[in-house]
């Protein structure tokens, strides 16, 4: 049975799942001690919810448990990331190479490194938003100290050659930083395989909590080392202080379960239900696919329909289905989406694009709502 109004905004944010609520309810009242507190029963139980937690979510990646630092969220891992290597690494160099289509969590992180005297190189990419690996090779310099770029991107869902990107940095001595936060729990990610030294990821994009992220950090082949930019009490290897959120904490760990033991089942289930949506709505005249088709998550879907406001259809979708223009982080912003401009469309049809987004709970009837919903607000426009 079909209940309005329907999520199709699930890269913004999604549903905290049921078995993760069940998880953290405990951690609230009755196991609520602080995980630094050393010397009593409630400390060690937090404690050990915590250690189990970053177990889970090391096993999600393929990393060490002591590989993963918990932070608030992948915003504030993308800086701790970017702002701890400049500072780190400052007799080395100051030169970053990043990408034009990145979150604004990475490209806002740079303008400010830029502004404090570091040097920021900006890859264009190509219409269907990848980058040119000999212009990543050509771009570096002696004093390049870090790669960052996405695994995925937020509103295309196009994945990024993240194996190859990362073999150049390494050959040439460089650390190699990806915000996986669209990617983790979606698709296989394997921070060895994958050659990923500093990896940004969040709770709240996988059926867990708001407001608890992780960032890894490579301890070997190569040591990767960090300047904090949270002092005070030493906690998370000394990487990031503050008093550990465990109710949010346990929650991430089990969704980073529920990821791992569901995720190719999931995929293939939202990969299908995305492809019918595609179908259908590329049947309306003068409607296109933005990104690749092959190379994405498989719950994303980039549209663009020509000679329509999106602005404006989203607001005629808006009490029944949510979805989006672009990043969250931005959507107030009713300037073109900054990825699409950089894949070359113009503001036109940028804004007349729509993000996609299909989750865990989306459901083939909501995709026919959906479907018949945008036909018919296009057909009395």
């Amino acid at each position: 049975m079909l209940h309005l109004p329907i999520f199709l905004d699930n890269n913004s944010t999604t549903r905290v799942d049921d078995k993760v609520l069940e998880t953290m309810l405990p951690y609230f009242s009755e196991y609520y001690g602080n995980a630094a507190s050393k010397s009593h029963s409630f400390g060690w139980e937090a404690a050990e919810a915590v250690k189990y937690a970053r177990e889970q979510i090391a096993q999600l990646i393929n990393a060490e448990p002591n590989e993963i630092i918990f932070t608030s969220g992948a915003t504030e891992s993308d800086n701790l990331a970017l702002k701890g290597i400049v500072e780190k690494y400052a007799s080395k160099g100051n030169h970053i190479i990043t990408v034009e289509s990145e979150h604004k969590a990475v490209l806002d992180t740079c303008a400010h490194i830029e502004k404090s005297g570091g040097e920021i190189t900006y890859l264009k990419v190509d219409s269907e938003g990848f980058i040119s690996l000999t212009e990543l090779e050509n771009a570096i310099r002696t004093n390049t100290i870090l790669i960052a770029t996405m695994y995925a991107n937020n509103e295309t869902g196009i994945i990024q050659p993240i194996k190859k990107m990362s073999a150049i940095a390494k050959k040439h001595g460089i650390i190699f930083f990806s915000d996986a936060t669209q990617a983790v729990g979606k698709i296989p990610v394997n921070v060895m395989e994958d050659g990923i030294d500093l990896m940004a990821f969040s709770a709240h994009k996988i059926y867990g909590p708001k407001g608890v992220g992780a960032l890894f950090i490579r301890r070997k082949n190569p040591r990767v080392n960090l300047t904090p930019q949270i002092d005070g009490g030493a906690h998370e290897r000394g990487f990031r202080s503050g008093t550990l959120n465990v109710p949010a904490i346990v929650g991430f760990g089990k969704a980073a379960e529920l990821c791992r033991l569901q995720m190719k089942e999931e995929s293939k289930r939202l990969a299908e239900l995305r492809d019918y949506l595609e179908s259908e709505l590329l049947q309306i005249p003068r409607t296109k696919i933005n990104g690749s088709v092959q190379n994405r998550i498989p719950n994303t879907s980039n549209l663009s329909f020509k000679n329509s406001q999106g602005t404006q259809l989203i607001s005629a979708l808006s009490k029944n289905i949510a979805v989006s223009s672009g990043s969250a982080c931005t959507s107030a912003d009713l300037a073109p989406s900054h990825v699409l401009k950089a894949m070359g469309l113009e503001d036109e049809l940028a804004l007349s694009s729509i993000r996609f987004s299909l989750g865990r709970f989306t459901t083939q009837e909501e995709i026919d709502y959906t479907v018949s919903s945008i036909t018919n607000i296009l057909k009395k426009s």
